[in-house]
């Protein structure tokens, strides 16, 4: 399967964005009402990076973005005990955030995610990466894992949600082919 990489105008793409993340997620409508608000917020955070993966159509096919940590902002403020209370909130400073990741169920084993993630830490003058994950072992976790992320708090449940995550983070280099 043929795909390219580029950057993208994450508000530009909030809603494919949201299409892609429902697809890969299983997201209802009222949870991708919720998400484009959030993309749209986040497409305003100073330093965000945003890349898209496009098929041969140039549909989007996969996304990720991140930004530098905003330890006022409400992710860190959730997980900062989480982390606190294992030894590891120190993590959030200096540290570049991944905030989505997702690539449609059809092209996942592609390398695109790995891709994303790659690209978007590449050149970062952050020390450290910090994204949550659902706390399961799934295609990501194991993705994760293999460039160099470790667990840093489990469970971590976000307000809202029921489904239990987990913080992981990663000394910057990744470790990439």
């Amino acid at each position: 399967m043929e795909w390219t990489c580029r950057l993208i105008d994450l508000a530009h793409f909030a809603v494919e964005t949201v299409e892609v993340q429902a697809r890969a997620f299983g997201l209802t409508e009222d949870e991708k009402a919720v998400r484009r608000r959030i993309v749209q917020r986040h497409a305003q955070f100073p330093g965000l990076r945003a890349l898209g993966a496009f098929g041969p159509d140039d549909r989007l096919v996969g996304f990720g973005y991140g930004y530098p940590n905003l330890k006022d902002q409400w992710w860190s403020l959730v997980i900062e005990p989480y982390l606190a209370r294992t030894g590891h909130a120190d993590w959030l400073d200096d540290a570049f955030v991944v905030g989505e990741l997702h690539v449609l169920p059809e092209w996942q084993g592609h390398g695109i995610g790995r891709t994303l993630l790659s690209l978007l830490c590449h050149g970062q003058d952050r020390a450290r990466i910090l994204l949550s994950a659902v706390d399961e072992d799934t295609p990501a976790r194991r993705l994760y894992y293999g460039v160099g992320f470790v667990d840093l708090a489990a469970p971590v449940l976000f307000p809202g949600n029921v489904r239990p995550y987990c913080v992981m983070g990663a000394e910057l280099p990744l470790l990439v082919d």
